[in-house]
């Protein structure tokens, strides 16, 4: 029989010498009742052949003479060859080599793509545990899990130390505006008043598969903080962390606004505006930066988030919040600028968001709009990659 051209015959029967002996060692073949047949005269001759011994006779390779022959009548596995039609397809003189086709195990090397982290199985809304839950689960079997996006969290600072934030932490993405200085450390005290920004910033990006906590929904992408919440807030501040290096960061998260006391009317000064058009015009390379931006908790104060000039820009995507059952939380806010809704909680005896928390911690008592807008920024970091 002949050998296909082009292959490096020496180094193929090397390699089945030294491999498929180990093969067979550990594992019978299996027989097919499929033939591999090269009938160089076309594929008209390999149809007369096909039907002279029973055959189903497509062509294999778009281009080369090279068939699929199937035979019904042949057991479709068996632990030997079929001695009979291996010796009428030899003694065909158009037919210059043929072989009977074995089954190949073959593993998918993505491994699986549930995370191994103590506390996925407690993030119901990526984990299956609902349906439909965010549909993060499909998104990376296709690979896709933030590689390449760079997100920045504005909000009290981020524990950039975080054992389950440090590996993804990136310090061009962050700042401290309100002691400006390079370093988004949050300001600690007892009672933990600046866990805000840890808590989005975890949704976002915490690593995966490191025995710690849970997985962010963007767990490969870069994330980093913007301390400028715990302290004088001002347009200058708010300009400056909405304008932080446009060419390097491609999401801002931003989880707060106007009071939601149902009476406060009020938006971005002169200077923030000016951010968010710069942002959207010159951004990420002129394709426009991404913020989004958590559309409010006043729901119990018939708040309405029309009223307020940051989920109402038309700069930002204002994301709203459903509980697990579906249903709008009793501090959502209903409003026509509201691009979406992902998931929070409603009740603080319902399942609510896990993520990382201050002094290395983990919790699952993350809720609210702030819950959910990381959640989304996570999705679309996710689908950046994929675009």
């Amino acid at each position: 029989m002949a050998a296909r051209p082009g292959l490096g015959l020496g180094l193929v029967l090397g390699l089945g010498l030294g491999l498929g002996s180990l093969l067979v060692a550990a594992e019978p073949r299996v027989y097919l009742g499929s033939w591999a047949v090269r009938v160089a005269a076309g594929h008209q001759e390999a149809a007369r052949l096909a039907r002279r011994h029973g055959f189903l006779g497509p062509q294999v390779l778009e281009g080369e003479p090279y068939y699929h022959f199937r035979h019904r009548g042949t057991r479709q596995k068996s632990l030997s060859r079929h001695w009979g039609w291996n010796l009428r397809l030899s003694r065909e003189p158009k037919v210059l080599w043929f072989e009977q086709q074995t089954a190949k195990r073959r593993a998918k090397r993505s491994g699986s793509v549930v995370p191994t982290d103590p506390w996925f199985p407690k993030q119901w809304y990526m984990n299956n545990d609902i349906n439909p839950d965010l549909n993060v689960l499909a998104a990376w079997s296709k690979g896709y899990t933030g590689l390449g996006v760079v997100l920045s969290i504005l909000d009290d600072g981020i524990e950039k130390d975080h054992p389950d934030l440090s590996a993804n932490y990136d310090p061009l993405a962050s700042y401290d505006f309100n002691s400006n200085d390079p370093d988004p450390q949050p300001r600690y005290n007892a009672w933990d008043e600046n866990r805000h920004g840890t808590r989005c910033a975890g949704e976002v990006a915490a690593a995966a598969n490191n025995q710690i906590c849970g997985a962010g929904v963007a767990y490969n992408a870069k994330i980093g903080g913007v301390r400028m919440l715990d302290g004088p807030i001002m347009d200058i501040v708010e300009a400056q962390s909405l304008g932080l290096r446009p060419q390097h960061i491609h999401i801002y998260s931003a989880s707060w606004g106007p009071t939601d006391d149902g009476r406060t009317v009020d938006g971005p000064g002169v200077l923030a505006a000016e951010a968010f058009y710069r942002g959207v015009t010159k951004g990420r390379g002129g394709l426009g930066s991404i913020f989004i931006w958590a559309s409010g908790n006043g729901g119990t104060n018939y708040d309405n988030c029309n009223c307020d000039g940051y989920a109402n820009s038309i700069y930002t995507l204002a994301v709203g919040s459903a509980s697990a059952s579906g249903q709008r939380p009793w501090y959502s806010e209903a409003c026509s600028s509201t691009l979406t809704t992902t998931y929070s909680s409603s009740t603080r005896s319902e399942l609510q968001i896990v993520t990382t928390d201050l002094r290395h911690r983990c919790t699952a008592k993350h809720a609210g709009t702030s819950a959910s807008a990381p959640l989304a920024a996570g999705m679309v970091a996710l689908a950046l990659e994929a675009k």
